[in-house]
C-alpha cells in the first residue's frame, strides 16, 4: 500500500468519530475516486489524478489530505497558483498538518516567493520539528535570499534529521 493511499485511509479513520464519515462509506464512488487518484498520480498521470480528486472532493470536502494531494497534482502540472489555492483550503481544514505548509512551501519557491516560502516552512517546523523535508527547503530559500548563515543551520539540522543530501551543501558553502 503505497504512502498516499495510507494517508487517506488514516483520514478517513479519523473521520469515522464524526457523521461525515458515513457519507462518505455510504458512497462506494468516494473510494472509487480516490483510489484513482493515488493511481493515477503514482503513475504520472496527473491531470487524472486531479479530476479523480476534485471528483473525492465534491463528495466530501472536509477532508484536508485530498486538498493536499490535489495540490501536488497541480504542482507537478506547473499550476503553482492552484496548488497554493488547495494547500491552503487544506491548512483551513486542518492548520495542524505540517506537511501541506511544506508543500505550500514549494509552490511558493516555484513562483519565487522565498520570503513567503519561508515562513511556511517556519509553520511546518513548529508543528513538527522533525520534519527533515521542511529544514533542508528552507534551506534552500535562505540561500536564494543572501541568508547562507540561515541555510548552513538549516541544513546542518536536516543532516542531523537523516537527510545525507544537504551534507555536501554545508562542506561547500557553510
Amino acid at each position: 500500500m503505497s504512502r498516499r493511499t495510507i494517508a487517506i485511509a488514516a483520514a478517513l479513520s479519523v473521520l469515522a468519530l464524526g457523521s461525515s464519515l458515513n457519507v462518505v462509506r455510504a458512497n462506494p464512488s468516494f473510494d472509487r475516486y480516490v483510489d484513482q487518484g493515488v493511481e493515477r498520480y503514482n503513475s504520472g498521470n496527473y491531470r487524472g489524478a486531479l479530476a479523480a480528486y476534485t471528483k473525492a472532493i465534491e463528495i466530501e470536502p472536509q477532508i484536508a489530505e485530498l486538498y493536499n494531494y490535489r495540490g501536488d497534482a497541480k504542482r507537478n502540472l506547473l499550476d503553482f497558483q492552484g496548488a497554493i489555492a488547495d494547500y491552503t483550503k487544506a491548512i483551513e481544514i486542518n492548520p495542524q498538518h505540517a506537511d501541506v505548509y511544506s508543500n505550500r512551501g514549494i509552490a511558493k519557491y516555484d513562483l519565487k516567493d522565498y520570503q513567503a516560502a519561508i515562513a511556511d516552512y517556519d509553520k511546518a517546523i513548529e508543528i513538527n520539528p522533525e520534519l527533515v523535508d521542511a529544514y533542508t527547503n528552507r534551506g534552500i530559500n535562505r540561500e536564494v535570499v543572501n541568508d547562507l548563515q540561515g541555510a548552513c543551520r538549516d541544513w546542518r539540522k536536516a543532516v542531523d534529521l537523516g537527510n545525507k543530501r544537504p551534507a555536501e551543501w554545508v562542506k561547500e558553502d557553510c
